[in-house]
């Protein structure tokens, strides 16, 4: 087997992938929501019109891993606020407060998940508002859930189109927040820089650059990317040569060395504090980038959105399919025909 072929296997049978597929069990179950929702199920938010000026309510929620909050309480806090933050973003739109429903063994760990979410709600400046607690249970967990808002303009997942560039920007000032897959460029950045990164997401849909797009969560860059074509019903080809990476990492994507590969796959499913993947017309591709470049965020051209379902790898001239949505649902998103 390629050393492509072996990395689409083990992209496959990752976590993250597993976690994304539960969705399509669920999704089907589930009533349509176009009528209700200005965006179906299988968004990174709820979209609901508001019912004058032409805006739209946006609602998130996000479970974190129950091993994740019984290893790094306070860091499990933290980013229960973040990746809501980033859903909101993700559609163009800024949050205005998040709640929390929180379990916990006792005092010690409740106390450590609370900080970290007390440290994230103060760091972003949006407000921690209210929740739910059990001090009671088992073992730790933790849901949290975003209100936003955003104008006339949305980013969606159900808007890329064939012949758009998919552009993935990451913030790479940051480091590995072990054990886990997560890249943390959050925790120790200037807060002004947090929040003004942040908005760039709906400064780009108020200007009309941007319409399609996804944040990076615990797929990783390419299973968000299917995320994204699935929902759209389109396909596409990445250049993985072409991917933002740590400066320690250039070049691994063509290296044989088995720690390097390892590195390379831990990178391919890490979930970034700053990280979305964007569907973007071709004649606004330099202007989005200008966007990123002026607050230091990698903002790369990583492939093309295609007619089809196939999203296919491409790397040192070999070319694979990781995934095609047509003959198995990934989250079960796709895009009817009206």
């Amino acid at each position: 087997m390629s050393d492509l072929h072996t990395l689409v296997a083990q992209l496959r049978a990752s976590r993250g992938y597993t976690h994304k597929r539960d969705i399509a069990r669920v999704l089907q179950q589930l009533a349509p929501s176009v009528g209700v929702t200005a965006v179906p199920n299988g968004d990174d938010c709820a979209v609901l019109p508001e019912a004058s000026g032409g805006g739209h309510l946006l609602f998130a929620i996000e479970g974190l891993v129950q091993d994740f909050v019984e290893t790094l309480p306070w860091f499990a806090g933290y980013s229960g606020v973040l990746v809501n933050l980033s859903d909101v973003a993700a559609m163009g739109g800024r949050a205005v407060a998040v709640v929390d429903a929180l379990w916990a063994s006792g005092d010690a760990q409740a106390e450590a998940v609370l900080a970290g979410m007390r440290a994230a709600s103060e760091r972003y400046g949006v407000p921690l508002v209210g929740g739910h607690s059990n001090l009671q249970a088992p073992s730790g967990q933790l849901a949290m859930a975003v209100l936003g808002r955003a104008g006339a303009q949305l980013i969606s997942s159900f808007a890329a189109h064939p012949g758009d560039r998919l552009l993935v920007a990451v913030d790479l000032r940051g480091q590995w927040q072990d054990p886990y897959p997560f890249w943390n460029a959050s925790t120790e950045a200037p807060t002004e820089r947090l929040r003004a990164d942040l908005d760039l997401l709906p400064q780009l849909a108020e200007a009309g650059l941007v319409d399609a797009g996804k944040d990076i969560s615990m797929a990783g860059v390419l299973g968000s990317a299917l995320m994204l074509l699935e929902s759209s019903g389109v396909g596409a080809t990445i250049d993985l040569a072409a991917l933002p990476r740590p400066t320690q990492l250039h070049g691994a994507h063509a290296a044989s060395d088995a720690t390097t590969q390892a590195a390379w796959l831990r990178w391919l499913c890490a979930f970034p504090s700053f990280g979305f993947v964007l569907s973007v017309r071709p004649q606004q591709v330099a202007a989005v980038q200008a966007r990123f470049a002026q607050r230091d965020i990698v903002c790369a051209d990583v492939g093309e959105v295609q007619a089809g379902s196939a999203l296919v790898l491409r790397q040192a001239g070999e070319r694979a399919t990781l995934w095609d949505h047509a003959e198995a649902p990934f989250i079960g998103s796709a895009r009817r025909p009206a």
